[in-house]
């Protein structure tokens, strides 16, 4: 994450859940939900799961959401919640209301959008709302190259949509909600992040996220930019950041270091120093308290398990099946943390007691997440390209 902006918003105390290195994950507080309120949307993404899955579409019941809040008040170590999934969030016809319940109640709220619904009624809403923080994805930088990718979308129309926005929150002398925008980076889109940079200033950015792609059709499957980097654990292939930047694992091969200097010369920002970024596995979400929940109330450990798809790995074809711990509207939030199974899986993952699937040539039991050669069963996380920083999340 690059910041271009610095914001203060005062909510609940920030935890410190990363405490030593030898903490067990059944010591790290629950801290983070995201959330689905819908998985309607109005693009046709090239990069989404959408794209490789058979589930229905649907949309979280206000009544559902409002017990979840309930269930909340009794852990008060949950200080965020951030309005995501398979979809787009401002598709729900209550997201506004969902985010002022959420800030009333002093947690930090934060959205994902393609920003295609955020016309002039919905910027007022989610500023009044209290909303800190809104994600904008844009995959490209010319109208040409992000239609391409984000079939139905309109660039041009985005930009109007967020300095329409900042405009209105001039007006109405507040700071909030910060803006970034979020790039995920393939072959055919790193020659404009350059651009990026000038967009992200005409945009008034607060931030700019860079992650990698998760190919989810055949046809995207050649344009990852990380077929060595995701696979080793050589000081010098790691991500590299500071305290103002934040990059995924990726292939550093001058088509790609090219425009990745440029960026950030644009940006007035040098290529930071290598830091103490763990070289093995580790899951952001585990480590962060994280649970993530779909729109019909299901609870999961992180969204690469909130649904069932097929991607590609490093080339390799896999089936991806969803994992279900419980559900918020039949059981209590803080219920379903704490049961032995859900307990002992993130000790599991905590450790990362998988097989290295990543770092394999591939095997038959790679091809699903329900079984590994270390003898788990599902869900396995060997495969996961999370837990070695290629894929990011805000």
């Amino acid at each position: 994450m690059i910041g271009l902006k610095k914001e203060n918003n005062e909510k609940r105390p920030a935890k410190n859940i990363f405490r030593e290195v030898a903490l067990r994950s059944k010591d790290i507080p629950l801290s983070k939900l995201y959330i689905e309120p819908t998985t309607l949307c109005n693009l046709q993404c090239r990069t989404c799961i959408r794209n490789s899955w058979d589930e229905p579409i649907g949309s979280m019941d206000m009544s559902v959401y409002k017990k979840l809040l309930s269930d909340i008040k009794a852990l008060p170590t949950v200080n965020s919640i951030a309005f995501w999934g398979i979809g787009e969030p401002l598709a729900h016809p209550e997201i506004v209301h969902m985010v002022a319940l959420a800030h009333k109640m002093g947690l930090q709220t934060e959205i994902i959008t393609n920003g295609h619904l955020l016309d002039q009624n919905m910027a007022k809403g989610l500023i009044q709302s209290g909303l800190d923080t809104l994600v904008v994805s844009v995959d490209g930088t010319t109208p040409e190259s992000y239609g391409d990718i984000r079939h139905g979308g309109d660039l041009l129309r985005v930009e109007k949509n967020v300095k329409e926005m900042n405009l209105l929150r001039a007006k109405m002398t507040v700071k909030h909600p910060s803006v970034g925008l979020e790039f995920v980076i393939m072959k055919s889109n790193i020659d404009q992040l350059p651009e990026l940079a000038e967009r992200a200033r005409a945009m008034e950015a607060d931030f700019i996220m860079l992650t990698n792609l998760l190919p989810c059709t055949e046809d995207m499957k050649d344009e990852i930019l990380y077929w060595i980097s995701a696979t080793i654990n050589d000081n010098e292939e790691r991500s590299k950041w500071s305290q103002e930047l934040m990059l995924p694992r990726m292939d550093l091969r001058t088509g790609s270091l090219t425009p990745l200097l440029k960026f950030l010369k644009k940006l007035d920002k040098p290529m930071p120093e290598i830091r103490d970024i763990p070289q093995e596995y580790q899951c952001p979400f585990i480590q962060r308290g994280s649970v993530a929940i779909t729109w019909s109330g299901d609870v999961t450990p992180c969204i690469a398990l909130m649904h069932s798809y097929r991607c590609f790995i490093l080339g390799r074809e896999k089936h991806v099946k969803r994992h279900t711990i419980g559900n918020i509207a039949k059981e209590k939030l803080g219920d379903i943390w704490n049961k032995n199974d859900y307990c002992s899986f993130r000790d599991r993952v905590f450790n990362f007691d998988f097989s290295p699937c990543v770092q394999c040539s591939g095997c038959d039991l790679s091809e699903t997440n329900e079984e590994d050669c270390f003898g788990n069963t599902h869900p396995v996380c060997g495969d996961c390209l999370w837990a070695r920083s290629v894929l990011l999340c805000p």
